[in-house]
C-alpha cells in the first residue's frame, strides 16, 4: 500500500464518518480491508482505491467505511456507568417523570448491541415499575452490518463471557449450540436505527439519557464540539449524558457539568 493509497482511505473515512485515522495505522487498513480485497478479487489496496474513485455508487464506499469502523463492545462495559445508572440516574428520573411515566434513552454508536441490551436487562432486573411506563430505548450505529447482527441479539461464548454475569446469561438468553441469543422480550425493548453521528440526525424525541461512549475519542475537535452542541439541544434540561472514561466536555462545550462524585463520566446541562 502506497502512502497515497493510505491517505485516500484516511480521507474517505474522515469524510464519511468523521473518524480520524492516525498516520501510523497502515497495518490496520491492510488487515481490515483484506477481506474486501479477497471478496472482490482485487490484488492491492491501490486497486481498491481506483475502484472507489471510478465506481462510487457500487456499494464499495460503504463497505470500506464499515470495515474500518471500530466495533469493540461488551456487556456492562466498564461497570461504573451501569452502577451509576442503577443507583442514581434512573431512580432520579423515575422520581422526576412519575407523572409522565415516560423515558427516552439513546445509545449512540451501539455497535453489536451489548450496551443497549445491558440497559434493557438492568431495567428488567431492578426497575419493575417501568413495565407500566412507556420506555423508548433507541440504539444507533452507522454500520448496517453491525445493526443487523445487533437486532438478532445473538452472541458467541466469548462475547457473553465478557462482562455478563452467569445468572443473567441463564435468565435472559437461550442457548443455540455454541451461541446464546437474547430472549425475545429483551430484544423487543430495543429499537435499532442507522445514524451517522457526524451527519444530519433524524428527528428524535427529547432524551432523558444519552450514552455516547468511547466513540468521540476518534473524532476531531470540531466534530466533538458539533455533536456536544446538538446533544445539548436534544437532552431534556434534567437529562443525563454518559461519556466514555477517556472523554470529556471540558474545552469543548460549556453547557455541561460533570455529576460528582460519580466515577462514570456522567454529565448534566448547567441550570
Amino acid at each position: 500500500m502506497t502512502d497515497q493509497d493510505f491517505d485516500a482511505i484516511r480521507k474517505l473515512l474522515h469524510d464519511r464518518s468523521a473518524i480520524l485515522l492516525d498516520s501510523d495505522k497502515q497495518y490496520l487498513v491492510e488487515s481490515r480491508l483484506a477481506p474486501i480485497l479477497r471478496q472482490r478479487n482485487l490484488s492491492s489496496i491501490g486497486e481498491l482505491v481506483a475502484q472507489l474513485r471510478g465506481q462510487p455508487g457500487n456499494g464499495l464506499t460503504r463497505q470500506v467505511v464499515e470495515a474500518m469502523v471500530t466495533t469493540e463492545s461488551s456487556f456492562f462495559r466498564d461497570h461504573h456507568p451501569f452502577e451509576a445508572l442503577r443507583n442514581v440516574v434512573i431512580p432520579d428520573l423515575i422520581n422526576r417523570r412519575r407523572d409522565e411515566r415516560r423515558l427516552h434513552i439513546w445509545c449512540a454508536a451501539s455497535s453489536h448491541g451489548q450496551e443497549p441490551y445491558s440497559i434493557a436487562i438492568l431495567l428488567r432486573e431492578h426497575f419493575s415499575e417501568l413495565a407500566e411506563w412507556k420506555v423508548s430505548l433507541l440504539a444507533s450505529d452507522l454500520s448496517r452490518e453491525v445493526l443487523a447482527r445487533a437486532r438478532e441479539g445473538r452472541y458467541n461464548q466469548i462475547e457473553v463471557n465478557r462482562g455478563l454475569p452467569a445468572a443473567l446469561l441463564l435468565k435472559h438468553f437461550d442457548q443455540h449450540g455454541t451461541d446464546w441469543q437474547l430472549k425475545l422480550p429483551v430484544r423487543k425493548m430495543v429499537s435499532f436505527e442507522e445514524i451517522n453521528l457526524a451527519r444530519t440526525w433524524p428527528a428524535l424525541p427529547r432524551m432523558d439519557i444519552v450514552l455516547i461512549r468511547n466513540v468521540m475519542i476518534y473524532f476531531d475537535v470540531e466534530t466533538k464540539k458539533d455533536i456536544l452542541a446538538r446533544l445539548a439541544s436534544l437532552l431534556r434540561p434534567d437529562g443525563y449524558l454518559v461519556l466514555g472514561g477517556a472523554e470529556t466536555t471540558i474545552n469543548l462545550n460549556g453547557s455541561y457539568r460533570r455529576v460528582e462524585p460519580l466515577k462514570a463520566g456522567i454529565y448534566q446541562l448547567l441550570r
